[in-house]
This record gives C-alpha cells, sequence and structure tokens, in this order.
C-alpha cells in the first residue's frame, strides 16, 4: 500500500522560508517520480515541482528560483524547500507520486504567508 505523508507546514512572514518533507511508503522509491502540488481556496490544484527517480526536475514558473525540490532515496523522502514566500504561495501544498503509472497523494498540509 503506498502512503504519502507530508510534514513542515505552517506560518510564515513574506520573504520567510518553510521546508517540507514527505516519506514516502509501499513504493521502490528511485522507481518513483516524487512531485508537489498546491491547491489554494476557490482555485484548481496546480503543479509545483517534480523530480525524477535520477534528480530531473521541473517547476512552475511561478516558483522557478525560490523553491527546490530535492530526494534522499535512502531516506525515501522528498522536500521542498521554499524561500522568499508570497502571500500567493499560501495554500494546501500536496505531496504525489507517480508510481507504475498510477498517482498517489498525501493529505496535504497547509502554508499560510502573511504578515
Amino acid at each position: 500500500q503506498v502512503q504519502l505523508v507530508e510534514s513542515g507546514g505552517g506560518s510564515v512572514q513574506p520573504g520567510g522560508s518553510l521546508r517540507l518533507s514527505c516519506a514516502a511508503s509501499g513504493v521502490i522509491f528511485p522507481l518513483a517520480t516524487m512531485g508537489w502540488y498546491r491547491q489554494a481556496p476557490g482555485k484548481e490544484r496546480e503543479l509545483v515541482a517534480t523530480i525524477t527517480g535520477i534528480g530531473s526536475t521541473i517547476y512552475a514558473e511561478s516558483v522557478k528560483g525560490r523553491f527546490t525540490i530535492s530526494r534522499d532515496n535512502a531516506k525515501n523522502t522528498v522536500y521542498l524547500q521554499m524561500n522568499g514566500l508570497k502571500r500567493d504561495d499560501t495554500s494546501v501544498y500536496y505531496c504525489y507520486t507517480d508510481y507504475v503509472g498510477t498517482q498517489y497523494w498525501g493529505q496535504g498540509t497547509q502554508v499560510t504567508v502573511s504578515s
């Protein structure tokens, strides 16, 4: 059974930083493309960043240069380092994996950027 457990969300002032973590189980982690999506109230879920098993990355234009996705295959964990946070980054952030042709989602973690 594939499980994704996120942690690291919270509240931060504009310009601040947060690091999200997502621990995966039930997958052969190096084979899994991992990523983060986010969904703000009243908006559709959108891609933030993805990383393949060999470390190739894709970022949404809105986060390029501010967010960094990384993974530790020894710990079955993917990270999202978020710097220079803006109010528009306020969302629920979801970890996801595309594993053997199936997508799985975490429960989500709230990130609030506010002064």
